[in-house]
């Protein structure tokens, strides 16, 4: 009997798990994830927000696993130790197995920058995530009691990917804001502090000007070309040039977001990969080039792009379909054929900005407005299927396609 370890409940290694517990074999599958649920962690922002609650996006890992082939651990994953084959787990202490495929996912990136961890809101999972929701309430109340403007201003660090979704999901959620602060919808404030000058650079200059344009039509400050030198208690200070001597201004709000970047998870460096920022190069095959046992996917992997020769971007996209290849490669090398090789072309990507806009690709058609909000739900239903099945997808899909 084969012992398959995987490391984390994200998109890929749940995928990872529910593509091999449908096959035969002579194996076993145990699952190691810090929660008991599996999340769709591209839609933190939208609980962020408070547009919809955090059982809308997550779902018991129990619910989609056969437990006649896989053992669930609820645990946090401190080390794996390549050469011994094994894993150590905070409380579970050290499980051993054949083959283990890591899929640790993300943790916020701060690029070093004074005060970003301390002064500002991370949204790396649902809680950080509900947590930013429950803060922005806060601080519409106490705007009732102080009248102080900081505390109706939404600050968003970074317009990434991540950030214009945030942004737009505030956007939708203005109203409620500001009836708890007892304001109208105009006077609460959503910034987005970016050092690029452009945005967007998955998409070609008319679709990413498009992007801006619909965001700064919904009421959004985009302040790009601007430099985060420093995140102080209610204040992010910035530059307006690349020069170090470069004068410096800052700009007052107590909701301050953290989504300028993400790197993998810490545990890749404590397990000595050769990782960078959390992520290790691999194999075309998804193996670690220095362990043949060994599958490393999503977050913590990079994958070359053979036509651009950088890393794919890491998107829950290319992780699931990362999951289901390594259960494929996984059941070759237990049967003791050769594994084979990962390619990917992606099938499109679309930004929401709030829950009836949007913009994007679709293979290679441009899609914008509501038909491309409608795609974005189809593509949240999708990945609720690959993830959790028909029972999920009928317990927590996206059909508010109208409104």
């Amino acid at each position: 009997m084969q012992d398959i370890l995987v490391l984390g409940a994200g998109y890929a290694g749940l995928k990872t798990v529910r593509s091999l517990q449908k096959q035969a074999g002579d194996f076993h599958i145990t699952l190691v994830d810090r929660n008991n649920y599996h999340y769709e962690a591209t839609e933190l922002h939208e609980v962020a927000s408070g547009s919809q609650p955090k059982d809308k996006i997550s779902f018991p890992i129990k619910d989609v696993i056969d437990e006649k082939k896989v053992t669930f651990i609820q645990d946090d994953v401190l080390k794996v130790n390549p050469e011994a084959s094994t894993a150590e787990l905070k409380n579970s202490g050290t499980l051993h197995y054949d083959y283990v495929v890591v899929s640790l996912g993300f943790c916020s990136e701060t690029f070093g920058i004074s005060g970003a961890k301390e002064n500002a809101l991370q949204m790396v999972d649902i809680n950080t995530a509900d947590n930013i929701h429950q803060h922005i309430l806060r601080m519409m109340e106490k705007y009732r009691e102080t009248k102080d403007k900081n505390y109706l201003r939404l600050l968003i660090c970074g317009a990434g990917f991540t950030g214009i979704e945030l942004a737009g999901a505030l956007v939708d959620e203005r109203k409620r804001y500001a009836q708890v602060a007892g304001v109208t919808e105009d006077q609460i404030e959503i910034v987005c502090v970016e050092a690029a000058t452009r945005i967007l650079p998955m998409f070609d200059d008319e679709m990413a000007k498009y992007g801006v344009d619909l965001i700064e039509k919904l009421g959004v400050n985009l302040m790009l070309g601007s430099m985060i030198k420093e995140i102080k208690p209610g204040e992010v200070v910035y530059a307006t040039s690349p020069d170090e001597n470069a004068e410096r201004q800052s700009i007052a709000a107590e909701t301050i977001i953290w989504t300028t970047g993400v790197s993998g998870s810490p545990v890749m460096g404590e397990s000595g990969f050769a990782e960078r920022r959390g992520r290790v190069i691999i194999n075309s095959d998804l193996r670690d080039p220095k362990y043949d046992n060994v599958y490393i996917l999503g977050d913590v992997s990079a994958l070359m792009d053979p036509e651009t020769d950088r890393p794919f971007p890491t998107t829950a996209q290319i992780a699931t379909r990362m999951g289901a290849h390594a259960a494929k490669n996984l059941l070759h090398q237990i049967k003791g054929e050769a594994t084979e090789d990962f390619t990917y072309k992606s099938l499109g990507t679309v930004a929401s900005v709030g829950n009836t806009h949007a913009f994007g690709l679709v293979g290679k058609s441009k899609i914008k407005g509501y038909p491309a909000s409608v795609a974005k739900k189809g593509i949240m239903n999708k990945s609720l299927v690959e993830m959790g099945g028909l029972k999920e997808l009928l317990a927590k899909g996206r059909f508010d396609l109208y409104h």
